[in-house]
């Protein structure tokens, strides 16, 4: 694990305990097995989602992107601002939000999916 990386623990200290999980070249950053966060380059990405993606549009953060079959693919998570990295209560605030997109997203997927009655 990187420098960086570790370095997470301490910037989330007051959102909680987190885990850190090696993953397509990058890191998964959990807390309670749920991922919120993942990091590439060393460049930190939270969860989004339709409630909470407006505070990182508002500070002009852009989505994680990468090429797939010659096409730009963007999921769900968007840089996380810089300076979170030295102010553990916002880190905590931001870190929050994206825990409760994770949450949500959790939600949606264990719910049944109806289907048509013939």
């Amino acid at each position: 694990m990187n420098e960086f990386v570790e370095y997470l623990h301490e910037v989330f200290e007051l959102f909680g305990p987190i885990s850190v999980r090696k993953m397509f070249g990058g890191y998964g950053i959990y807390r309670d097995g749920l991922m919120f966060g993942l990091v590439t380059d060393d460049t930190l990405y939270l969860k989004a989602d339709a409630e909470n993606a407006s505070h990182f549009e508002q500070a002009g953060l852009g989505r994680f992107e990468y090429a797939r079959g010659g096409k730009i693919m963007k999921i769900s998570y968007y840089q996380a601002p810089e300076g979170i990295l030295e102010d553990r209560e916002d880190a905590a605030i931001w870190a929050r939000r994206s825990f409760e997109a994770a949450l949500r997203s959790k939600r949606m997927r264990a719910l049944p999916v109806s289907r048509p009655r013939v």
